[in-house]
């Protein structure tokens, strides 16, 4: 490659010209070597973006993620003419499609990777591009696949001893996991969220580019999924995860009791019926540490199943937190004991524990459908409900959704507005 050491690549996957141009001037100072156009800003600006990054960053390599399908002759000459010195394909395009592109890099001077995206069998393949004349081989894990924890390294490793070009790894790398491919036998390294979605973007630049020059190899016990959803859960707020499962799972009608403390766990469930405080207090020895217990009071607040003595035993027991759709009462003893609990009522009067109702059935609690293990998450936005099935994938998708903000709310701390950042006239429905 011409390098003496690994090259980062940053992809600049976002649709605002202005906005990429800032970010990657900030990437270039904490040490990006090559400047991706991305599919999404190309598809919003065109060939200008490719152009513009040119212009602006003359002594970088420029790529442009064409994604080529189709017509390859054709997308490479007009991302070549428009200042591109590597064009990406992608590595499913029939071989007539490579071959053209093939010739119309050579006639331009220009380099072609091509990028494994959602290929069957990628080393296969890999070895036929290499036939064809394929510069660079970029194994991508899409986002869908990142958010449920599949990553491109281990991939790297079966790859590295069967091809003999360059080869690029994408896919959700951060510092620690970009140092990693490094030492499974990266040539480049393509890193987008963990540097454009930032808010310090040469910081994390640096960061990254320190850890490929001196890669350390990872501590491979992460802990168990279960652990990593909940540490990753903890990190982000409600509304991040409201956005992230687009505006859903999130309870209606509740406020925080103690405000400012925040909840994360799975869900043991409890369905009783009007002031029956019997099943909701055995359902904390029915819990584990760190879960929430949820209760539907059989859509009463006239009597409290819950109280100052219930919330003492959760606390011994290792308990999250509580969310009760119903009544609460020793208001005062619960803020003093400092633990999460969300209800929809406070009355002073409790009910009696006749023993009626259930524990760890599905039920339906302020407006969703709650089953036992769904993970709760309070905080004083409010209470969502996250599908077991889906709970790592979300806290992933959670993540990026607060790295995004982040961000913008560092461009608007620099004197913009939230208008402008996000170009909402230029992106309204027409």
């Amino acid at each position: 490659m011409n390098h003496d050491h690994p090259i980062l690549q940053v992809a600049l996957d976002i649709l605002e010209l202005d906005r990429a141009l800032q970010i990657a001037s900030e990437a270039v100072e904490g040490g990006v070597d090559w400047i991706e156009t991305g599919t999404p800003l190309i598809k919003s600006e065109g060939m200008n973006a490719v152009r513009a990054l040119k212009d602006n960053f003359p002594g970088h390599t420029i790529l442009a993620d064409m994604k080529t399908m189709d017509t390859g002759a054709l997308e490479v000459e007009m991302a070549v003419k428009s200042g591109a010195d590597i064009v990406i394909l992608l590595g499913s395009a029939d071989n007539s499609t490579i071959a053209d592109a093939r010739r119309a890099a050579d006639k331009y001077g220009a380099k072609l990777m091509c990028d494994l995206i959602s290929i069957p069998d990628p080393i296969a393949r890999a070895r036929e591009l290499e036939e064809l004349g394929i510069d660079i081989i970029n194994i991508h894990v899409g986002i869908d696949m990142q958010m449920v924890g599949i990553t491109p390294i281990e991939l790297l490793r079966q790859m590295r001893n069967e091809i003999h070009i360059p080869i690029a790894v994408a896919g959700g790398l951060d510092a620690t996991s970009s140092g990693e491919a490094v030492l499974a036998g990266a040539d480049i390294v393509i890193v987008g969220g963990n540097i454009v979605r930032s808010p310090d973007v040469t910081a994390s630049a640096r960061n990254i580019r320190r850890n490929m020059d001196a890669p350390v190899p990872a501590v491979k016990d992460k802990g168990s999924t279960e652990a990593e959803t909940r540490e990753l859960f903890t990190r982000v707020s409600t509304p991040n995860i409201s956005d992230a499962m687009h505006r859903k799972g999130a309870m209606h009608g509740l406020f925080p009791v103690n405000p400012g403390l925040k909840m994360v766990g799975p869900a043991v469930t409890v369905q009783t019926f009007e002031g029956d405080w019997a099943k909701t207090v055995e359902a904390i020895d029915t819990a584990q540490s760190g879960d929430v217990i949820v209760i539907y009071n059989g859509g009463s607040d006239q009597v409290a199943p819950w109280g100052e003595l219930a919330t003492l035993s959760c606390i011994n027991k290792g308990v999250s937190g509580v969310v009760i759709d119903g009544a609460v009462r020793d208001i005062d003893d619960i803020r003093k004991l400092e633990f999460p609990v969300f209800t929809r009522a406070v009355v002073p009067n409790a009910g009696e524990p006749k023993g009626f109702g259930e524990i760890n059935a599905e039920i339906s609690c302020a407006g969703q459908t709650v089953r036992p293990g769904d993970y709760i998450v309070g905080d004083d936005n409010g209470v969502v409900v996250i599908p077991k099935e889906r709970a790592y994938e979300i806290a992933r998708r959670s993540v990026e959704v607060e790295k995004n903000e982040s961000r913008i709310r560092d461009e608007i701390t620099r004197g913009s507005t939230l208008s402008k950042v996000m170009r909402l006239e230029k992106w309204e429905k027409r």
